[in-house]
This record gives C-alpha cells, structure tokens and sequence, in this order.
C-alpha cells in the first residue's frame, strides 16, 4: 500500500473476533504495523487508531476498554508510514460518519493508563492525604492492585487466557499500564 487511492474502505474488510477460541487475541498482529478498528459486541464503532505494533496496542486498549472490545477490523501495512496510518484512520472516521466516542470524549480511556485512583474509597482518600510519601504509594499501590484484579476478572469472564502483565513501578502511582 502506497498511495491514497489504496485505502481500502473499513466497510470491506472482516469482522475479526478480538479474543480467539482459545483467549488470545489474533496472533497475525504481532509486530505489525496498521491502523485497526475497536467495535463493540454490537459492532458499533468504537475507536480507530494505528500503531508500530497492533497487537501490543490492541492488549493495552482491551485492558483499558474490555467492555467495548468484541470486534476488530485490521489493515497493516508493510514500512510505517504515519502519513498513510493516519490517512487510513480518517478516511475511516469519515466513512463511519460520527467521530467514534474513543477518538473524541472519551479518548483518554482508550490511550492513557487507567487511573486507579478514581476507585479510592472516601477512607483511602482521606488516608492518601494524611500520609508520608513511602504509605502513600503503598496506598495508590494496593488501590491499583485491586482495580488489576477487577479488570482480571472481566477478562477471566469473557474468556482471555493470555499473560498480561503490568507495570509495578506505574501502581505506585496509582495508574495501571501493561509492560
């Protein structure tokens, strides 16, 4: 793919199941290049975006979203080109005729580390406040330890069986980012 003219429509590719039968999302993204499409179980659009490596994004992107990720569309591409990655993506927003909730309102959702701080109990606030620096990253440790495991557990539930891990030095902080 070179030049605009290739983009392909997102009417004409595939509905591509996120998570395999055996809990795996699909293996020919690995270390690829392209632009994807997020739908949820209704295949109702739900972001587009493009990376170096689709599958690492698409991991991040379940973790953060796994409610709305049921369905992907896929184009890669053979040498990065953010020209073309972002042609694509426009060209599909275009085609989808509503910018799509991810790439406008609700974007932070889809592209930054979850912020487990938002699921702090009014005690764990008030203990956070009144704490030395060492209690309180222990404090925005285990509050993200315990956001990890709810998102494990929505995972568990729809079947995803791969090893996600996250970044320790991150829960810390309070925030949760696979490594």
């Amino acid at each position: 793919m070179t030049a605009e003219t290739n983009i392909p429509s997102l009417s004409s590719l595939e509905y591509i199941s996120y998570i395999d039968a055996n809990g795996q999302l699909p293996e020919q993204f690995q270390a690829k290049v392209g632009v994807y499409a997020i739908f949820d179980r209704q295949q109702v659009l739900q972001y587009v975006g493009y990376s170096r490596d689709v599958d690492l994004s698409l991991k991040q992107h379940l973790v953060r979203q796994p409610q709305l990720c049921y369905w992907l569309k896929v184009q890669t591409i053979d040498r990065p080109s953010r020209t073309i990655l972002e042609n694509i993506q426009q060209a599909w927003i275009a085609e989808n005729g509503a910018l799509p909730a991810g790439n406008g309102i609700e974007e932070a959702k889809w592209t930054q580390p979850i912020d487990a701080k938002v699921a702090m109990t009014v005690d764990e606030q008030t203990h956070l406040t009144a704490s030395d620096e060492l209690t309180q990253a222990k404090l925005l440790k285990d509050v993200a330890r315990r956001v990890e495991g709810q998102i494990s557990s929505q995972l568990e539930s729809r079947g995803v069986k791969m090893q996600l891990r996250f970044n320790p030095k991150l829960k810390e902080k309070g925030l949760l980012d696979l490594k």
